[in-house]
């Protein structure tokens, strides 16, 4: 790649492409013509001396280059819109309503620092928290922003993969004395464990990290993460916990670290309105950022 720094409005211009799909969609959305976006997109290719696109019959697809780029001008892209933000002090005058939906865990574990953070920064934004662990939809305007743990097939929402975490087994520590500490898989196979209510799940996950557990043993089965929590506190039985929650709450202990975790994904999804609305971006950069 040449050492020069690229044009902004080309870069823009391949981010707008990226993140719509197409040269005609960018182009709608940046307020500029199709030639105009492909010239820029052809300009950039030429400047940096990379391809970035193939074109597959009519559609675009990115080369690994590409795909580098990508990473690096959106960083750039969202730093450059906080800043501007920053220098403005326009967040201060950014005010109105954003809905957020995660589901009941996120909703009352990791979102209220972030909130009380953005009351910092946008003391004019009201946050309304929709915690659900249905997927609430976005397209039907039911929440702005979305906290969730599977991607969305809907190709009219953006979405950013965030960090993620994972999830151990944990029991309290009543519950552990009372009925023994394992020292291995197979010793669970007569423990009470605590479940979601489509827990067959968890019994093949539990199952294939060597945990002799049928459908028998979830004595207690509840759709909420939040009141699984409570349950697994108060010593009901054993079960699956985000580590963040879990980790240096009083009277819980892992079960078993050893055993291979859980992957909980994090993906923030947000209607395309984004672009538009800035109180909605400035939360989603927000959230972004926090959740890496």
């Amino acid at each position: 790649m040449s050492s020069h720094y690229p044009d902004w409005n080309q870069l823009h211009a391949f981010l707008a492409t990226v993140e719509t799909g197409s040269l005609s969609a960018a182009a709608r959305q940046l307020d500029l013509t199709q030639p105009t976006v492909g010239r820029q997109v052809a300009a950039l290719e030429q400047d940096l001396g990379v391809l970035l696109f193939e074109r597959v019959g009519r559609s675009l697809s990115l080369t690994s280059a590409g795909r580098e780029l990508f990473e690096s001008a959106r960083s750039m892209s969202e730093a450059a819109s906080r800043l501007s933000l920053i220098a403005s002090g326009q967040s201060q005058a950014v005010e109105g309503l954003v809905r957020i939906t995660a589901s009941d865990i996120v909703a009352a574990y990791t979102l209220p620092p972030i909130l009380k953070r953005l009351h910092e920064v946008a003391p004019g934004i009201e946050v309304d928290v929709v915690a659900a662990n249905d997927v609430r939809d976005l397209m039907r305007r039911e929440a702005d922003i979305a906290i969730r743990h599977v991607s969305p097939e809907q190709p009219d929402l953006i979405a950013r993969r965030c960090r993620g975490t994972t999830a151990h087994l944990y029991g309290a520590t009543s519950y552990l004395n009372a009925h023994g500490r394992p020292a291995g898989a197979a010793d669970l196979a007569d423990d009470d464990f605590i479940g979601y209510s489509a827990a067959d799940g968890l019994v093949a996950d539990l199952n294939a990290r060597g945990v002799p557990v049928t459908r028998r043993n979830f004595r207690w089965t509840t759709g909420s993460v939040v009141t699984a929590w409570q349950m697994i506190r108060q010593g009901l039985g054993i079960g699956v916990m985000f580590r963040e929650v879990a980790e240096g709450a009083d009277g819980v202990e892992p079960v078993l670290p050893e055993l291979a975790p859980f992957d909980v994904p994090i993906w923030l999804v947000v209607r395309r309105e984004l672009h538009t609305s800035r109180r909605i971006r400035l939360v989603f950069d927000l959230l972004a950022e926090t959740l890496g």
